[in-house]
């Protein structure tokens, strides 16, 4: 046996998958050397386009940085990946480095056929290299290519100047080929880069007046030529709604929300929400509805064209939100890619807005930013190939939180919206059914109108039959939809509850699962020896599956009144039995979560209605009790309290959660379908609550309360006749 050494050699197209895989596109790869010129500590960088007849196109990025050495081009320009970046942070003048990645200047070979660098350090050393893309295709190994780099002294001014020049395919070969020329730039190309450059430049400007960073783009013999200084896409000082602020690490958030719809004064929010996981960040977004009568309102407020000073048409307006939408994260000054982008929805608006569109924004409606903080601090790692940011814990808080200050903009929003558009104002499912079945003033205003032109008395109250019969005809269907209402929403209740009722059956399945085979096992020692113990041990198998039996059965039964598909009559229950029923679905989450539940009185109390009714109220209260307790450090205690006399009926519910806002409950919202709190809640609980206690003759309403969430059932006895058909 020999033993040899060897060592990895990398091939000579490393660099091209450097370069062509790990870079998004052209407009990233100038980017990348931009970025460069920034953390050369430059205060201007030109990317000039110039074309030599049809034949080629130079790309040269040209800064006024402060260079480099022989010694850096030897030991860091020229060594892919390198980590210098990651070892040093920051610049000479302070700036935190972009490039971290060691691949920005290989962005180069995506650019052109060759490359050509020109570099002055502070001291007047001039270094220039020159690279033929082409060569890399004649060596197998990246060792194998000598590249030569001459130095001299120079009286230049430092800066580094970076050339590429790519061979134009001729039209009628790009034609034949049916392959677009990837390398060329027209001058839609160029006018998408200075877009992409405006926005990769954050609208707020946190650089002081001694560090400048300039952009400028140029094109030289182009059809016709442009000198563009880049300046960061302004935000619209005119929006419809407006959230700002900053989150810390802990959750602790200082916001501040405008509603320009009203003019209302500036609302400061100061909120506990969830751990960032993803470091301090700062935030601006502004939020546009885009109904005629929003956008209108928008141009009534002042929004003109920019170059021509005239006020922008609907249409003009709605491609300005087309755009310029979505919210950008920026870091140390630069856009990440992409981040934002129109078509980019990171923060997944539209799937959200699909499940509860009165309450949900879209993304289409949204311009702003996110900020956020170095790597070391936020653990929000860009993607090698500069796609965005890295799947991590991390970059889903950062998800999760921006959405939650969000919601807190939804929030008001709905409200907003709900008082002053009578198109989305709330009425309860069974109040519109009934309204479809009522006839009375169709009944009173022919009869008016028959009157008035004379019709004999025998006449109008023939018609008057004729209207009274189709009323009851359509309170036959608005009788049998109700029912099945019902129905439907006891199981979209089930539906919101179902991990709860897979984690109470998972106990007793997972008993089955593991006790058969060894009721097989002890069944066959039994029969081969008919020992004793192996007899004791099937009859405590049997016992376990007996009592776990049991437990499905009850949990079963329990759940009865939420899965059935028949609306049964209203009947007399008791109203304590069918809270409790309830109550028992919840048993292991309650345990888990180490919630109390007390109930008084423990007996008695009859009620007229349907059980189901009741299962459905107290199951989505309950539900939001265990979400909004998840967190509590003191006590979790659910308290129901039923009070009765001759007159009423009182049963008040309290928690000892997060509680609901005064404006929430003054408004009523959290009645709403569609309105919620949860960041990912469906905003269903509460309404279908609603429409169930309204079924039975009960007011639900939502109560101040200091120490947690209150709401209370209600009906006033005297007010009531005992219908057997309610």
């Amino acid at each position: 046996m020999s033993t040899v050494s060897g060592k990895i050699r990398p091939a000579s197209r490393h660099l091209f998958t450097i370069g062509e895989d790990l870079i998004q596109d052209k407009f990233a790869a100038i980017m990348e050397l931009v970025k460069n010129s920034y953390d050369a500590d430059a205060s201007k960088v030109s990317v000039t386009f110039r074309r030599d007849s049809d034949k080629s196109l130079t790309i040269t990025v040209e800064d006024d940085g402060t260079g480099m050495s022989l010694a850096d081009i030897q030991t860091k320009w020229l060594v892919p990946s390198t980590t210098s970046k990651v070892k040093k942070r920051v610049s000479q003048n302070g700036r935190v480095l972009q490039g971290r990645k060691g691949i920005g200047r290989y962005a180069a070979n995506i650019l052109g056929d060759d490359l050509f660098l020109s570099t002055v350090t502070r001291k007047g050393k001039l270094t220039e290299v020159y690279v033929d893309w082409s060569d890399f295709a004649k060596y197998e190994f990246l060792d194998e290519i000598n590249i030569k780099i001459d130095t001299s002294n120079c009286s230049k001014k430092s800066g580094t100047i970076l050339s590429t020049t790519h061979l134009l395919v001729q039209q009628d070969k790009q034609d034949n080929n049916d392959k677009k020329d990837e390398k060329n730039w027209s001058r839609e190309d160029i006018d998408k880069l200075i877009f992409e450059l405006k926005k990769i430049i954050p609208p707020f400007q946190n650089m002081n007046e001694d560090d400048r960073f300039n952009i400028i783009v140029k094109t030289q013999n182009f059809e016709e030529d442009i000198e563009v200084s880049i300046s960061p896409i302004p935000f619209l000082e005119i929006y419809d709604y407006r959230i700002y602020g900053e989150v810390k690490e802990t959750g602790k958030a200082i916001l501040y929300y405008e509603n320009q719809r009203k003019s209302s004064e500036i609302e400061t929010i100061i909120e506990s929400l969830s751990p960032t996981k993803c470091g301090k960040i700062k935030l601006d977004i502004r939020v546009y509805d885009r109904d005629k009568t929003a956008i209108d309102s928008l141009i009534g407020r002042g929004l003109k064209d920019e170059q021509t000073g005239k006020y922008l048409t609907n249409l003009q307006t709605r491609q300005l939100l087309n755009d310029f939408n979505g919210i950008g994260v920026y870091r140390n000054g630069f856009r990440i890619r992409p981040l934002g982008d129109p078509e980019n929805d990171w923060l997944e608006l539209n799937k959200r807005r699909v499940q509860t569109p009165s309450l949900r924004i879209g993304s289409n409606q949204t311009i702003g930013y996110v900020q956020i903080e170095s790597e070391e601090n936020s653990d929000l790692h860009e993607q090698s190939a500069r796609d965005g940011l890295k799947k991590t814990d991390s970059y889903y808080g950062l998800i999760s939180i921006t959405q939650e200050v969000l919601s807190l903009l939804e929030q008001r929003r709905f409200i907003y919206r709900r008082k002053t558009d009578s198109k989305i104002k709330s009425k309860s499912v069974n109040n519109q059914l009934s309204s479809v079945s009522d006839y009375t003033s169709l009944s009173n205003d022919l009869r008016n109108i028959l009157q008035d032109i004379g019709l004999e008395k025998s006449s109008i109250e023939k018609v008057n039959h004729l209207v009274l019969k189709e009323e009851r005809k359509k309170q036959k269907i608005v009788d049998e939809l109700s029912k099945a209402i019902a129905v439907y929403q006891g199981q979209a209740t089930l539906g919101k509850i179902i991990n709860v009722v897979m984690h109470e059956r998972r106990r007793p399945l997972h008993y089955f699962r593991t006790q058969i085979p060894n009721f097989e096992k002890w069944l066959k020692l039994y029969l081969a020896d008919g020992d004793d113990e192996s007899l004791n041990e099937m009859i405590e198998i049997s016992k376990g599956v007996n009592r776990n039996s049991s437990v499905l059965v009850d949990l079963f039964n329990r759940l009865d009144p939420l899965a059935t598909r028949k609306r049964d009559k209203a009947k007399v229950f008791s109203l304590i039995n069918a809270i409790k029923n309830t109550i028992k679905i919840f048993e292991t989450v309650l345990e888990k979560e180490k919630i109390e539940i007390r109930i008084f009185p423990s007996t008695g109390i009859d009620f007229y209605g349907w059980p189901q009714d009741i299962a459905t109220i107290f199951a989505n209260l309950i539900d939001n009790s265990i979400y909004w307790m998840k967190d509590c450090t003191t006590p979790k205690i659910i308290s129901i309290d039923v009070q009765e006399n001759k007159s009423e009926l009182i049963i008040d519910y309290f928690d000892t959660g997060k509680g609901i806002k005064k404006e929430l409950i003054e408004e009523e919202s959290i009645f709403d379908p569609e309105f919620t709190t949860k960041n990912e809640g469906s905003g269903l609980g509460l309404a279908i609550s609603g429409e169930a206690a309204e079924r039975n003759k009960l007011s639900l309403i939502a109560l101040e309360h200091s120490g947690g969430a209150h709401f209370r059932l209600s009906y006033n006895k005297e007010n009531l006749e005992d219908d057997e058909n309610i």
